[in-house]
């Protein structure tokens, strides 16, 4: 029996996306795809203008955006970017609604949002995301949530819509985040290898597409070396993840890793050559722009 169309409005619940910057974007556009209604606000309007042409219903104010959504989708820099948002949208929200927490903000903050979102009567699913730019944008990323999952029918239909896989990770929230920045760790000590590895290929005067020729197809080769490579080659540093919020994570992930008693010396290094690239200038560029770093004076290309 085909459901009536009242049962299928029930299962399109309207989204508020609160964070409408490069992977915020991408996921409501995900959403608006999936048939879904979207209500996006920005604290700079101007990021969220552009959704306006893809269905979204931009507001002037995170309480209007939230006002009578079912799930509250948060894509934002930090934990006090999210509270900042939450407190702005409080007048808007209800007892019951859905949180879907999606940005990077680590363990404590993300303890001090459950709490904040108890005292309005959120319903919390801890639910960052890995991937970068295009993956949100092709609703091919992979969520990690964790919460209760009496409310998985609830926002399955927006996970499916900005997700290609979901984990479900733990009834309470905070396991997902860190199993984020475990995930994160792979991801920033792989960037910076390869940085590194073409670092080295120029000091050595070796053409860095003969190194990336020798590892083509091999067991060592892999799409994001060569993708990441291309980047630095063409200069083509357009972000997909920038460096200055590739700092961000780094922070969060040696923070988390002292209070664990864990030492992370990769992830360590890794964090001195964002600051150095950032410092010269890169820290809005992709975060392959750590490549800067590893060059000698005056050839930082700065």
């Amino acid at each position: 029996m085909n459901p009536s169309a009242a049962e299928t409005a029930r299962h399109r619940p309207t989204v508020a996306v609160l964070g409408t910057g490069i992977m915020g974007s991408g996921m409501a556009r995900s959403l608006l795809r999936a048939g879904l209604d979207v209500r996006a606000w920005n604290r700079t309007q101007a990021k969220a203008a552009p959704l306006a042409a893809d269905g979204a219903t931009v507001t002037e104010t995170a309480e209007e955006a939230v006002r009578g959504a079912d799930v509250v989708l948060a894509m934002l820099r930090d934990g006090p970017a999210v509270a900042a948002a939450l407190t702005a949208a409080s007048p808007g929200l209800h007892t019951g609604q859905v949180l879907l927490q999606s940005s990077t903000v680590g363990p404590e903050a993300t303890d001090d949002l459950v709490r904040r979102a108890a005292d309005l009567g959120l319903i919390y699913l801890d639910a960052p995301v890995s991937g970068t730019k295009q993956p949100a944008e092709q609703g091919k990323l992979t969520v990690f949530v964790s919460g209760p999952s009496a409310v998985r029918e609830t926002v399955e239909p927006v996970l499916d819509a900005v997700g290609e896989r979901t984990v479900w990770v733990a009834e309470v929230p905070g396991a997902a985040s860190r199993l984020k920045l475990v995930v994160n760790t792979w991801v920033i000590n792989l960037v910076n290898s390869v940085a590194e590895c073409l670092n080295l290929a120029e000091g050595l005067e070796i053409d860095p597409r003969t190194f990336l020729d020798a590892m083509r197809g091999g067991p060592l080769d892999s799409p994001y070396l060569q993708g990441k490579s291309a980047a630095v080659l063409t200069g083509d540093l357009a972000p997909s993840f920038t460096l200055s919020t590739a700092l961000k994570d780094t922070r969060l992930i040696l923070a988390a890793a002292e209070a664990s008693g864990v030492r992370l010396d990769l992830v360590a290094a890794s964090a001195d050559r964002f600051v150095r690239a950032e410092a010269a200038g890169h820290g809005g560029e992709d975060m392959i722009a750590t490549f800067y770093a590893g060059r000698a004076p005056g050839k930082d290309g700065g």
